[in-house]
């Protein structure tokens, strides 16, 4: 008889973990116990040899499906006699920490079990077991046990306190299991006045959307917001009540072949819908079927997600009468975080919406939905959070306890211990006070859940952000010594963390394209190609610097930018050019104003930028309403037949970009499409990428290249590089688990300041 001591560290806690262990020590024989504790869950077992080997032979290789394990330690012990196998209560460690399960869709069981007319929690709107349900946005503390989610004020009936404590039922230790007799419920409000509860909410609110109604709905991680996707009248009182003119919206769907109706769904993209994970899907417009043009204008991909929970499956339960898509986006006004306290919801949404579907199961941390696009068959993360966050990213190397800030817009932060680097959801864009308190709550709950106190504080340069002013306060109060990192040197050390790369790595050409970071001259960057790692980092090239007039405002106004960078490169404003024809007489006064005397026009070299000149340029769009939106429609009206490409002449150490609107404004007179010069752009940026790849090739003798940066959201020219560049000999570092935007940039924030201090050392 043998006995061993087992400690499993990762994500193992409310992922069904003790069970299987209980059930495959049952099976094998063993006697011993299991707990929980802050940092693992230990076991022992004591049994014959062969038995031994069999449980730990299940154990390496058919864990619960939502468990990931990062680390299993296996000590010889003194056999000891036992009676049976036991699950022992949780053990609180001091400082300990583990890692916390997402929140993860409903299991097809509990789906079977929800629509089963016979079954005790038939259509119960808050079905879940081990395998599935709210996690993150419940847990108050660890030890993951229900005392410590916000399901501690609903006491058990007889019946689930006896599958909530079998270890061979599925629902043993799901800590938000309930049902209708001693679980939460739903009702639908309408202007603080109940008009339905239970089961009659749902079918009430179901009516409303199919009358063409807009119903707020609380799910897992805070508020979203539906209407008929079909309706354009609904869809048009939604942007006017919304504030959001042109943004698209995501999309929901009762099942794949619903939105196979609309879209191409790849095998890789129907196993991302499918996936635990459930986030938002972007995909491509099949062509000769569409929604109306309200949901995405300008693009040629719809968003589509399927039932997040229980509840939204039953809001889409096939039917003739109700519609089987609906518009569900963020439940909150644009700009603003995602409501998830009822009463605060009441109040911010009553204005936007006719009727809200509510429940009484509190929610302790709020979470978007996850948007993602797959490439190279993997998926391509655009925004992290349900499903994914608080998933930890492995780091290669050991860092100390770090808080990376991350940056104004599409803000995460970032804790690191250990080899976790613990990247926040997704926050948002850090432009009012509303966002700063969301984030600075969320700072609080990580550094509680998994015991981190900052040694360290990383922040971006930019003074003004207010993710910076944040870590600037906090640094002062709590006496943290705070280090600054450039914007552009933490999306590479990002990229190069996300692909398990060392902080001392050999330096790697970086090709970091976004629309504004500040640089360490003072400009505003964003066409850069770069040579380093997270230690440190050397600029070799970039765009010429342009003017940007009006700064970050002028952003939103491209046919400015347009002119501003033909002025610049003392290229003639024709009054047929399209930005010309876009602005009045005292714009067009005001702005050569503006240039000619230096009023608000820093310089940029921004890829960003650049992508909007060009879109104005050619007369796709003058003014934008959402970050990106320029450059999202000079990308989808792109000619995938198009073979030519504009020449970017290198000199020195900048990339001159006079040719570059000379090749354009030829090719316009000429009569070329728009859709071909679009191509001709993206191709010609592509090309010049590779030109670069191998002057530095030449000279350092790498072949490895990171690509990163907002820019890199374009698909088209990620692929072409990434294939010009492959075919070239070269390997390529694209985003896999963190976002390729500002999303992603915290995490490198983190590394960036290891490399630092491991070099002080």
């Amino acid at each position: 008889m043998i006995a061993r001591r087992i400690v499993v560290k990762g994500i193992v806690q409310g992922v069904g973990f003790r069970p299987f262990i209980y059930t495959q020590a049952i099976q094998n024989h063993l006697t011993g116990w299991v707990r929980n504790t802050s940092s693992s869950v230990d076991i022992e077992i004591h049994g014959i040899p062969a038995n031994v080997d069999a449980f730990l032979h299940a154990l390496a290789t058919t864990p619960p499906p939502l468990s990931i394990i990062d680390q299993v330690e296996i000590t010889e012990i003194p056999f000891a006699q036992y009676p049976d196998f036991a699950i022992l209560q949780s053990e609180a460690q001091e400082g300990q920490f583990i890692p916390i399960s997402p929140d993860v869709a409903t299991c097809e069981d509990c789906k079977r079990e929800l629509f089963t007319s016979t079954d005790r929690r038939y259509r119960y709107p808050f079905i879940n077991c081990t395998n599935c349900g709210p996690r993150f946005s419940l847990i108050t503390d660890i030890p993951y046990d229900r005392p410590k989610t916000t399901m501690s004020t609903f006491p058990l009936c007889p019946v689930c306190r006896q599958e909530y404590e079998n270890p061979l039922d599925r629902r043993f230790h799901a800590q938000p299991v309930a049902c209708a007799v001693c679980g939460p419920h739903v009702r639908l409000k309408q202007k603080g006045n109940l008009l339905a509860e239970k089961d009659g909410a749902i079918q009430l609110a179901r009516k409303l959307l199919a009358e063409g109604q807009i119903v707020a709905i609380k799910g897992l991680g805070g508020y979203q917001i539906a209407c008929d996707a079909r309706n354009p009248l609904a869809l048009q009182t939604l942007r006017s009540r919304k504030h959001r003119s042109d943004k698209a919206f995501a999309l929901m769907a009762f099942d794949i072949e619903t939105m196979q109706t609309l879209v191409s769904i790849s095998e890789q993209e129907k196993a991302l819908l499918q996936s635990p994970q459930n986030p938002i899907v972007l995909l491509t417009k099949k062509t000769g079927v569409s929604l109306p043009d309200l949901i995405a204008p300008g693009q040629n991909t719809y968003g589509f997600m399927l039932p997040t929970s229980p509840l939204h499956l039953l809001l889409l339960e096939p039917s003739p009468e109700m519609p089987n898509i609906l518009v569900m986006t963020s439940g909150n006004l644009s700009d603003e975080p995602i409501a998830f306290l009822d009463e605060e919801a009441e109040s911010r949404l009553e204005p936007i919406v006719d009727a809200i579907l509510t429940h009484n199961r509190p929610i302790h941390m709020c979470t978007d939905d996850s948007v993602l696009r797959t490439f190279n068959q993997a998926p391509y993360p655009l925004r992290r959070a349900r499903g994914y966050a608080p998933n930890p990213i492995r780091l290669t190397d050991t860092l100390p306890s770090i808080l990376g800030a991350g940056a104004e817009l599409k803000n995460t932060f970032c804790l690191t211990k250990d080899n976790y680097a613990f990247l926040s959801h997704h926050i948002g864009d850090m432009e009012n006070y509303e966002t700063l308190l969301s984030y600075e709550q969320a700072v609080q709950h990580y550094q509680t859940l998994f015991r981190v106190q900052p040694e360290l504080i990383a922040a971006d340069l930019h003074p003004d952000y207010l993710a910076t002013r944040y870590a600037v306060n906090r640094a002062n109060e709590d006496g943290i010594p705070l280090l600054s990192i450039q914007h552009h040197h933490a999306h590479l050390a990002a990229v190069m963390a996300d692909n398990h790369l060392p902080l001392n790595h050999e330096p790697v050409l970086g090709l970091i394209f976004d629309g504004t970071g500040y640089g360490t001259d003072g400009n505003i960057w964003g066409g850069e190609f770069l040579w380093g790692n997270a230690a440190k980092v050397e600029r070799l090239y970039h765009l010429d610097y342009m003017p940007l007039p009006g700064g970050d405002a002028g952003t939103k106004k491209p046919a400015r930018i347009a002119l501003a960078y033909l002025w610049q490169n003392n290229l003639e404003w024709f009054d047929s050019l399209p930005p010309m024809q876009a602005l009045c007489a005292d714009d067009k006064t005001m702005l050569k104003s503006m240039l000619l005397n230096n009023i608000s026009t820093p310089s940029t070299s921004s890829m960003g930028r650049l992508f909007d000149a060009v879109s104005a340029l050619i007369g796709l769009r003058s003014e934008v309403t959402y970050e990106g939106q320029a450059a999202i429609e000079l990308e989808n009206c792109l000619d995938p037949d198009e073979i030519g490409a504009y020449n970017l002449v290198i000199e020195g150490d900048q990339i001159r970009l006079v040719g570059l609107f000379d090749q354009i404004i030829k090719d316009m007179h000429s009569e070329v499409s728009s859709s071909r010069i679009s191509a001709r752009f993206h191709r010609g940026i592509s090309s010049l990428c590779l030109e670069i790849a191998q002057k530095v090739r030449r000279q350092t003798g790498t072949t490895k290249v990171a690509l990163s940066g907002g820019v890199w959201q374009n698909m088209s020219l990620l692929s072409l590089t990434v294939n010009q560049l492959t075919q070239s000999g070269f390997t390529c570092l694209v985003h896999k688990q963190i976002p390729t935007n500002d999303g992603g940039l915290s995490l490198g924030q983190c590394t960036a300041a290891a490399a630092y201090l491991q070099g002080l050392r």
